[in-house]
């Protein structure tokens, strides 16, 4: 795990991205192995006179199982660093920016649920040692604040109130948030799965699945399951042949198929890379929440040609890139943009850099110098017109995305 220091403003964020930190074992039995332990009481930088210093810490992914959680060694880094955060006289606000618990990465075998709460409730059990040590930051008079995330989308506001008493939770459209702070609210704090448009809350898609309610869980969530189990295999490598689009439409004359074959590309390539050892076919995802009640294949969601030539998927998430409008309206996108864009720009960081230039930084109806994201877990610092745009990166024990951080 690497940190770096950067002064904004009147605000210094601690962010997940260059020197490393310290580890100390105390108060875990989580700690990492055959690393000396440095006392909490080390100062991470020299102390200012007055509380002035905000801590931005995001994309934890702590999970309900060890045995496939996304951060279990790196565990013992987090605890020790909200440990020194404790000790320094001039943090004013600790953010936890999305992705805290995570009820995404789950492995297909996982056994289906139908209480959100109480799977929560076991997950935070699973890393007490963590909640502990934020209540007693809260206890010491730092203000906790809690902005949503795409793998926490489902967290309800209550479960937090209720294991961690004073916490500040920053939400606007369901599963959405967004933070404002510093001396002249002029630091931005937000996830940024909102423009992601296979992350972004999804109450349009499969809504005659639940006529009276809302399914939430966009695209993304059955993508995170299916690499949870290809993780939890070992990554094994198995040829698969799923159905094949070879013609592109025009983006100019045909931008409706053009946006639903950028849809099929994106899967195609990241279901290509990820090899799991169930079959296309089989009904794996057994859902229960968020609408879902049944079981699903992957090509219930993996767009083909259908017959006429129209591409879609069958069952799920049918005529995909129809429902980006209103979803950017449902989930209150201030500068909205083409499905296109956001579909070639999903696993970009330069796309989320642009979004941040749009919605805050270059939009004349914001006052707002800096615009910290999460989400994409690479660590990212960039300037313009004088204001700035961060990433904080992950706390996952495996940064695919930024190898370096191990």
């Amino acid at each position: 795990m690497k940190k770096r220091m950067v002064t904004l403003s009147l605000s210094l964020l601690w962010l997940q991205m260059a020197l490393p930190l310290p580890v100390s074992a105390a108060g875990t039995e989580n700690s990492a192995p055959g690393v000396k332990p440095t006392p909490a009481a080390v100062h991470l930088w020299a102390p200012s006179g007055s509380a002035d210093k905000i801590v931005v810490l995001s994309d934890l992914h702590l999970g309900i199982d060890d045995r496939y959680s996304e951060t279990v060694k790196n565990r013992a880094l987090l605890l020790n660093f909200l440990e020194q955060i404790e000790v320094m006289p001039d943090v004013r606000e600790v953010v936890i920016n999305g992705d805290f618990l995570d009820d995404w990465y789950l492995p297909l075998a996982y056994p289906r649920y139908d209480d959100p709460a109480k799977f929560y409730r076991q997950l935070i059990a699973n890393n007490q040692t963590v909640v502990d040590a934020l209540n007693r930051l809260i206890k010491k008079g730092i203000k906790l604040v809690y902005v949503p995330g795409n793998h926490d989308m489902l967290l309800e506001s209550g479960i937090l109130d209720e294991v961690l008493p004073g916490i500040v939770q920053a939400r606007d459209a369901k599963g959405l948030g967004a933070y404002v702070t510093g001396d002249r609210q002029e630091v931005l704090i937000e996830h940024g799965h909102r423009y992601d448009v296979f992350s972004a809350p999804d109450s349009v898609s499969n809504k005659e699945l639940c006529p009276n309610g809302e399914t939430l869980l966009p695209p993304g969530y059955f993508y995170a399951r299916v690499a949870a189990s290809w993780v939890l295999q070992g990554k094994p490598v198995i040829k698969k042949i799923y159905p094949v689009i070879t013609d592109i439409p025009d983006p100019v004359t045909n931008p409706d198929q053009y946006g639903a074959y950028l849809y099929y590309k994106v899967f195609s390539s990241e279901f290509a890379r990820l090899t799991q050892i169930e079959g296309f076919e089989e009904k794996v995802f057994d859902l229960g929440i968020a609408c879902f009640d049944g079981s699903y294949s992957i090509q219930d969601f993996y767009p083909v040609q259908q017959q006429g030539g129209t591409i879609s998927a069958p069952l799920l998430y049918k005529n995909f890139q129809r429902t980006w409008d209103e979803r950017q309206k449902r989930n209150q996108v201030a500068v909205k943009n083409s499905f296109a864009e956001a579909a070639a720009g999903t696993l970009s960081p330069d796309y989320y850099f642009e979004q941040a230039k749009k919605q805050y930084l270059q939009n004349p109806d914001k006052s707002i110098d800096v615009v910290v994201f999460g989400h994409t877990h690479l660590p990212d610092m960039r300037t313009v017109g004088g204001k700035t745009y961060v990433n904080e990166g992950t706390w996952i024990d495996h940064n695919s995305v930024y190898p370096n951080a191990a």
